[in-house]
């Protein structure tokens, strides 16, 4: 079997905080992840999972070790460098779904692609239409964002997440505000996602029935990997 590159691969991830005295959060960090797979992050509040995901993002480039996506290293890359990495490798959903209210389901699918601009407006449409039947929600895309059940909202990020066909899609507690139908919901979709379409999933999240479920779980106590 041809060992692949991994998706992304962390080697001795460090980071400090230095307010008011220096101390260290995250403490070589180290582990990969491949294509297709399903993975959480999961610890207690306060571990170092969502400072860890800022950094696995390219959101923070104030830490020691390497960080590599598809092989390439993204360290030492410029600001503008990581927001061009960002917007076509990751694909985003967060805690809160940060939808624009004042525009369409259809239009804040659309939103990264068009800020990318590599695809015609017709294309992108296209392509937005297509993620949102995935998710269920194309009969919703000319309703506003502020007119759909949280739920729905999350769906739609989502869908979002997937306009700019990423590397991997990394989420900071996406079930975190729904409820017990609709985190179902999302993780049947993530799970779908893995399976069907082998896309990459990084997932931090304290829920442990969900973490439970994925691939693989990475736990983290007091800034290490455990």
């Amino acid at each position: 079997m041809i060992k692949t590159e991994p998706i992304l691969k962390a080697n001795g991830i460090e980071k400090y905080f230095n307010d008011p005295v220096r101390v260290k959060v995250l403490d070589n960090i180290c582990f990969e992840i491949q294509k297709g797979d399903f993975v959480a992050i999961t610890g207690k509040s306060g571990c170092g999972k969502s400072t860890l995901l800022y950094i696995l993002s390219t959101l923070d480039t104030d830490y020691d070790g390497q960080l590599w996506l598809e092989g390439k290293l993204t360290s030492g890359k410029t600001d503008k460098e990581l927001a061009l990495i960002r917007n076509q490798k990751i694909g985003f959903v967060f805690q809160f779904h940060y939808l624009l209210n004042e525009f369409t389901v259809l239009k804040n699918v659309m939103l990264p692609a068009l800020k990318l601009g590599q695809k015609s407006k017709e294309e992108i449409e296209h392509d937005a239409i297509q993620n949102l039947k995935l998710l269920g929600m194309d009969q919703k895309a000319l309703k506003n964002a502020n007119q759909l059940s949280g739920g729905e909202k999350q769906r739609v990020a989502i869908a979002r997440a997937l306009i700019n066909q990423p590397l991997i899609i990394m989420g900071d507690e996406p079930t975190g505000n729904l409820d017990n139908k609709n985190t179902d919901i999302v993780y049947d979709i993530f799970k779908e996602l893995s399976t069907t379409f082998q896309q990459t999933l990084l997932i931090v999240t304290h829920d442990q029935e969900f973490a439970a479920k994925t691939h693989r779980t990475l736990v983290m106590e007091d800034g290490r990997m455990v």
